[in-house]
């Protein structure tokens, strides 16, 4: 009996608001027993600067989550906080501790257990459950970047807030990227070619929109801000000897070192979602698929975004297994053949590859540049924390611990690989997607700054990367 597609209420998923709770997150925790917790981490940017983080949590009491372990909404509000105060605590201003003290790490442990997520930050703590709006707004009314601030910050900067606000407005603008996937599956399953090739196009117009937000993150965030200030904080305890963290982090009383990986955009559920919706496999870095001679072809999945997986809250985890095993557009593309259709999917792997594309620009401004202006920032006296100690010749790698520019680089270009047309294996093989454009001067993969031309994908269809959305 064939399975059925997943409903998102069983997922804790909303057509609205899509991987975001459709309620907006708790400001504050509601029992006044919590507000150690509270006091703490409405003043975290005040104790990072002044270095006293670590003193006040260590007179802390240590709490205990009976009076909310049957609440998700306090749950979550409880995980994030507990999240900065750990991050802040292990961090530090410059050298890494790697003991947390029972009295966070317990609570933590407990709450992250009933979440089903790693008892650190992740991406739903810092972004999916740390939202509020400025303004109230009519129940029904649309969220609006504008109209967004951050719950909680580690540094109390626009930037930091920025950083996290354009990941929750991804992520909302996302949820129509769900909705017609699962549209697009259920057409299949109903032989409907036509409806299968009107969801593609819009699919490929919502993927599209989300490159432009992604974009807009230059907007209030500063690149020297973010890797020197903000990125510190967000690293987890994986791969991070050189930061100060050799062993990874011991929780309260417990012997053994806990390896975590930090938050990382690759714990976004939405991403993996597209990816699954398209027949878009990852494969570990360095061992991408080749029908070259002498080249081995491997099989299996890229073992860093399981990993990420199991960084997701547990009902979006299991989302993600159930769409996985119903999957059905590439198989009915390729058995079709049907030349509108195959263009329509390929639009889609285009569109995703694109962004791709601007996620390497994005953090190769942020992360790379960065990196080689090391001994030109600031002072030899500034003090740094954790990843901003790197030296520029270092190896680059992203708060989830893994070698950030041959993994990005190698995702964005298995997301061309499922292509089912001539057009589509020709236009979406190796390299850079040229979506800019005519003449508009970027920066590729390194940095270095080149021209592109515009793309126009069969005549039918064509993308404009400053735009809105593509136009059919």
């Amino acid at each position: 009996m064939m399975m059925d597609l997943p409903r998102l209420e069983d997922y804790e998923i909303s057509p609205k608001t899509g991987f975001l709770p459709e309620k907006l997150p708790l400001q504050r925790l509601s029992d006044h027993y919590y507000d150690p917790w509270e006091d703490i981490a409405s003043v975290l940017p005040a104790l990072i600067l002044t270095k006293r983080t670590r003193k006040l949590v260590d007179k802390m009491p240590e709490l205990s989550i009976e009076r909310i372990k049957n609440d998700k909404r306090e749950l979550r509000r409880a995980y994030s906080i507990l999240c900065f105060i750990t991050h802040a605590y292990v961090w530090g201003v410059d050298t890494a501790t790697d003991h947390l003290p029972s009295q966070i790490a317990n609570p933590l442990l407990q709450v992250a257990d009933i979440l089903e997520i790693p008892p650190l930050a992740t991406y739903a703590s810092l972004i999916l459950w740390n939202y509020k709006l400025i303004l109230p707004t009519d129940a029904d009314e649309e969220l609006d970047l504008d109209n967004l601030t951050t719950i909680n910050t580690y540094t109390g900067s626009i930037d930091e807030s920025w950083f996290y606000l354009v990941s929750v407005y991804f992520e909302y603008k996302g949820a129509k990227c769900i909705t017609r996937g699962l549209d697009a599956m259920q057409a299949v399953r109903d032989d409907d070619q036509k409806r299968v090739v009107e969801v593609l196009k819009y699919l490929a117009e919502s993927i599209d929109m989300l490159g432009s937000v992604l974009m807009r993150m230059e907007e209030m965030c500063d690149p020297h801000t973010f890797y020197y200030r903000i990125r510190p904080y967000l690293a987890g305890w994986k791969n991070m000897a050189d930061a100060g963290l050799p062993q990874g982090l011991r929780y309260g009383e417990e012997e053994k070192y806990r390896l975590y990986a930090g938050g990382s955009n690759a714990q976004s559920s939405l991403i993996q979602t597209l990816d699954i919706v398209l027949g878009v496999e990852h494969f570990p870095t360095g061992h991408r698929p080749s029908n070259e001679k002498g080249v081995s072809v491997h099989s299996g999945t890229n073992n860093f975004m399981n990993d990420m997986r199991q960084y997701m809250p547990g009902p979006h985890r299991r989302f993600l297994e159930h769409l996985s095993l119903v999957a059905n557009i590439r198989s009915y593309v390729l058995e079709k053949n049907n030349p509108e259709l195959t263009l329509a999917y390929d639009a889609c792997l285009a569109m995703l590859k694109s962004f791709r594309d601007k996620h390497i620009q994005i953090v190769t401004r942020y992360i790379i540049l960065q990196a080689k202006l090391y001994k030109k920032a600031g002072s030899t006296n500034t003090l740094r924390s954790g990843l901003s100690k790197t030296a520029e010749n270092t190896e680059q790698k992203g708060t989830g611990g893994t070698s950030l520019l041959p993994f990005l680089k190698q995702c964005r270009d298995e997301t061309g690989d499922p292509a089912a047309g001539e057009w589509g294996k020709k236009i979406l093989g190796e390299g850079i997607l040229k979506t800019r454009p005519k003449g508009k001067d970027v920066q590729n993969d390194d940095g270095k700054v080149v021209k592109k031309a515009r793309l126009g994908l069969a005549g039918d269809w064509s993308s404009n990367s400053d735009d809105k959305t593509g136009h059919w």
